[in-house]
């Protein structure tokens, strides 16, 4: 499994990686240093003195800005739980800097699965804002202000959170469901275009309140809900495509490979003569790997002689004639390989 670029694995849950992007360490401070003057704003609301908060208000919006974060995590665990309970495949889990995202090695087939599958996740995030509003009801008149206004806090983000995703748009889980709602009546190709239609309109509305309010958190989110639903227009209907159409009619035959027990000098002169970046590795005639030119120029030219294919070749991907062409793309870009190695 591939980390998208720029992300750092920190865990997992079910054998599915959780990894934060760098984009969250950039804005955590700034939610900090907001969340926390928040704390302060609040403090003197309630005439609550600084320094019976129990810690520095910037500490406090640390925290709060982190218990966000998890709250993401935990509306994308439960995409994630569902996908894996019902067959499905997921690459990992990312936070980023506008929430998080499920990899999901591909959509569920039937419009029902992907209907509940999204909605599983803003019922999480509705669910923890009930819970930690109950708590903060519970915790009043105890005397635990900053407790009970992190709480509070917290209860109105995953509110905002769950009612957010469930906006009627890509790249958001109400998207999703306008889309598994539409599939059997429009097609799957249609129902996306709608739904990315929709995921325009609000990014446009988006863009528009960032920049009457001057918010460029806004804007941020209104650029990744444009990004995020021409990117889905444009698989769904490269997915269609290519579902249609068989891997032997995409190939370019070719019968050149690199042996396995060839030195890397060899794969160098082969590289060259088919210019090209990346040749198969074969045994016996078969497929078992890779080699690419920049193994070869990582290898001092004086050693290219001695050093054997086998030590230096990557993994390859390999399909079959008669599979579709977008299982061989997809598979591709799961491995971060430029081409597949077709077989009979």
């Amino acid at each position: 499994m591939h980390a998208r670029p720029g992300a750092l694995q920190v865990g997992s849950f079910r054998g599915v990686p959780i990894r934060v992007h760098f984009t969250l360490l950039l804005v955590l401070p700034l939610l900090a240093f907001s969340f926390g003057a928040a704390f302060e704003q609040a403090a003197s609301a309630a005439e609550v003195a600084p320094e019976a908060l129990g810690g520095h208000p910037l500490l406090w919006g640390l925290g709060v800005a982190v218990g966000l974060f998890v709250s993401v995590l935990l509306h994308e665990m439960a995409h994630t739980l569902y996908a894996l309970r019902h067959g499905g495949e997921v690459h990992g889990i990312t936070l980023m800097i506008v929430g998080g995202v499920s990899e999901l090695a591909e959509t569920p087939k039937r419009p029902r699965d992907e209907a509940l599958m999204a909605l599983v996740g803003p019922l999480t995030s509705l669910g923890l804002a009930v819970v930690l509003g109950l708590v903060t009801w519970l915790m009043h008149g105890l005397g635990a202000f900053q407790w009970q206004f992190a709480c509070f806090t917290l209860a109105m983000l995953n509110l905002v959170l769950g009612l957010f995703n469930l906006l009627p748009a890509f790249p958001m889980d109400g998207g999703r469901i306008v889309r598994a709602a539409l599939t059997p009546r429009l097609g799957v190709v249609k129902a996306t275009r709608v739904a990315a239609a929709l995921g325009r309109v609000f990014a446009v509305l988006f863009g528009v309140w960032g920049v009457v309010t001057f918010n460029p958190f806004t804007l941020v989110i209104a650029f990744f809900v444009l990004m995020g639903a021409e990117a889905e227009s444009r698989q769904v209907r490269m997915r269609v495509a290519l579902e249609r159409v068989r891997v032997e009619t995409l190939m370019t035959p070719r019968v050149v490979g690199v042996d396995l027990d060839l030195s890397m000098l060899d794969a160098q002169w082969a590289l060259r003569r088919e210019h090209v970046s990346v040749l198969p590795v074969t045994s016996g005639g078969r497929p078992v790997g890779r080699v690419t030119w920049a193994a070869v120029q990582a290898l001092p030219e004086e050693q290219r002689a001695g050093c054997i294919v086998r030590d230096a070749m990557e993994d390859g991907v390999v399909a079959e004639l008669r599979e579709d062409g977008w299982t061989a793309l997809r598979r591709m870009a799961e491995a971060r390989v430029p081409l597949v190695a077709v077989v009979d």
